[in-house]
């Protein structure tokens, strides 16, 4: 039999890549749309062939051993020469078609799903979207995505970025029943005398509040009786009352609106460089992903992007 029979099959080293991205084995074969048992015996196939473990199972958890490692680094930049062959191929179809999946995060997600998503899929029958939201920023490439939607400081400096929209601003807000006996804070040191609600990072850490005035940037550690790891989770607790938030513009605009938040030391909390879309700047671009990139460009020029 020659070598090229006895060759693993492109489906079987997919899987591996996946697994080894996710470091899990069901949330792997959700991405791949397949069992996690499938996915288990196109792995156990891979590794028979191969003659070594790739993977290290325990009940709990999945790592690359030193010889799946050194497979894996070998082997994905000719899966991403033979998934941009592919890209390329679909591209003589006569209208863009496949799959597009966005990392971002969960309140950049809320604001692009209506203006963009929608309106992409609407002219574009033939196209699927994926939007995986992490609080923590990924290495799109190495994650298996197409494109990420991130703050435009966040965005690395070797990727394509194409602005969203506005600029966007974080402020502090509390429920009127919060400030029934207690003064307004007039600057960020009086934030010290008030309950405040935390953040608590992907990686551990509490996020300290940022401020700016007259181009002086403060970041102030605060105290509180409340940590959270969720915006909406921390939105929510200061419209009970709990506490004063810091909270993205966007998320807190009806609250606003509706009186339900009171927003205090807005003259420390100027506008920062908004949203943005950004790709590789060396991988092939599909069809379906350059009539996504097309569109927002448009939408941009119309001044028609509500992100904001």
């Amino acid at each position: 039999m020659s070598d090229f029979a006895q060759s693993p099959g492109f489906s079987e080293l997919n899987a591996a890549a996946a697994i080894a991205a996710r470091k899990s084995f069901r949330a792997a074969a959700s991405d791949l749309g397949v069992s996690a048992s499938a996915l288990s015996h196109a792995v156990s196939a891979l590794e028979a062939r191969l003659g070594v473990r790739l993977f290290n199972r325990t009940t709990r958890s999945v790592s690359l051993t030193p010889a799946g490692e050194q497979f894996l680094a070998k082997i994905k930049p000719a899966m991403r020469e033979i998934v941009d062959a592919m890209h390329e191929v679909n591209e003589q179809r006569s209208r863009p078609a496949g799959l597009i999946r966005i990392n971002t995060s969960e309140g950049a997600g809320e604001q692009i799903l209506a203006p963009i998503v929608t309106e992409f899929l609407r002219r574009h029958h033939d196209v699927q979207v994926e939007i995986i939201t992490e609080s923590r920023a990924v290495d799109i490439v190495a994650d298996g995505f197409d494109a990420g939607i991130r703050l435009a400081e966040m965005v690395p400096r070797d990727m394509v970025s194409i602005p969203l929209g506005k600029t966007q601003r974080h402020l502090v807000v509390g429920a009127p029943a919060y400030f029934a006996n207690r003064p307004q804070p007039r600057s960020p040191a009086d934030l010290k005398k008030h309950l405040c609600i935390r953040y608590r990072l992907p990686g551990g850490s509490i996020y300290r509040w940022e401020f700016e005035k007259r181009g002086q940037p403060l970041s102030v550690d605060i105290a509180g009786q409340l940590t959270l790891d969720s915006d909406r989770l921390i939105l929510r607790a200061a419209l009970s009352g709990a506490g004063l938030a810091y909270v993205n513009e966007w998320s807190a605009r009806e609250g606003l609106s509706s009186g339900r938040l009171v927003q205090v030391l807005g003259e420390w909390t100027p506008p920062y460089p908004g949203l943005c879309l950004y790709y590789p700047s060396h991988r092939h671009i599909a069809a379906a992903m350059r009539a996504f990139t097309e569109m927002i460009r448009e939408m941009a020029v119309g001044d028609r992007l509500l992100v904001a």
